[in-house]
């Protein structure tokens, strides 16, 4: 399990929450549905959930204890009384026909089992509940992270590095329609969408890089990884030189929706509470 920064995540994930309002006005909420957050991190766009959910609820899931206690800490339940958090890992859902909608922004990508995930999804999902998913996508942030291979291939982090090299779950719309048909989920859109992560400075690519680079990151020692993520900035900015004045970075985004086929009810208790 990779450790976690809330305070600076929060501090340094203003594109990502931009991202998940445009996603959340997708899922065209009704106001009264039962909606499972999966990866909601330190709790901002789970919140924002929530207050679109008058007659609902929310629950966010997150494997990291440290985002957790930081969402229950700012986010309590006697200001936010339909929203909720728990730590649990979404490779093992332990839900049964609790929620009407499955909904996840930027969490995917950190695992490569996603067939085992839409399982815990269909399982969790109600009939006819539906799933909306966003996560990095095949070709994602290709520009600077192939400095960074460059970097790790070189003197000295290359004698510094350990470990075998790991790569982010960014996949495309081709693996995901059988892993999600296998499970008992429908497709009904599955697609690569192209973004743009704008920065004002070095130091916004430096708090990204910093709070989410954790592949790369943890396989140095701590002691050198401010030195590798200013030398990873400075050598993108030098690359790719702006005509703004901003450090854009190019993303690509892999949404998947679905449903869940309709049938008869059931009623099931989940063991997070």
């Amino acid at each position: 399990m990779h450790a976690w920064n809330p305070d600076d995540y929060h501090k340094h994930s203003a594109a990502q929450r931009a991202w998940a309002t445009e996603l959340i006005g997708k899922l065209e909420l009704a106001g009264n549905e039962r909606v499972l957050d999966l990866g909601c991190g330190e709790g901002k766009v789970t919140a924002e959930i929530a207050a679109r959910l008058p007659s609902g609820s929310v629950l966010g899931l997150d494997i990291s204890r440290d985002m957790i206690a930081f969402a229950r800490m700012h986010l309590p339940p006697e200001r936010y009384p339909n929203l909720r958090f728990a730590e649990g890992d979404m490779l093992d859902l332990p839900f049964d026909t609790e929620f009407d909608i499955v909904f996840s922004n930027a969490a995917l990508h950190w695992v490569s089992d996603h067939g085992r995930v839409f399982s815990g999804i269909a399982r969790a999902l109600r009939p006819g509940g539906r799933v909306l998913l966003q996560m990095g996508g095949r070709g994602n942030a290709a520009p600077v992270l192939a400095v960074a291979d460059d970097m790790l291939a070189g003197k000295p982090w290359t004698t510094l590095a350990s470990g075998p090299p790991s790569r982010y779950a960014f996949y495309g719309p081709e693996d995901e329609r059988e892993p999600l048909r296998a499970a008992g989920l429908i497709p009904v859109r599955v697609e690569l969408i192209g973004k743009d992560m704008a920065f004002d400075s070095p130091d916004g690519l430096a708090g990204w890089v910093r709070t989410t680079w954790h592949l790369y990151l943890e396989r140095l020692p701590e002691e050198v990884r401010p030195a590798f993520v200013a030398e990873l900035v400075a050598r993108y900015v030098e690359g790719r030189p702006s005509q703004d004045g901003r450090i854009h970075v190019p993303m690509v985004r892999l949404e998947v929706e679905a449903v869940k086929a309709a049938k008869r009810w059931s009623t099931g208790n989940s063991s997070l509470r």
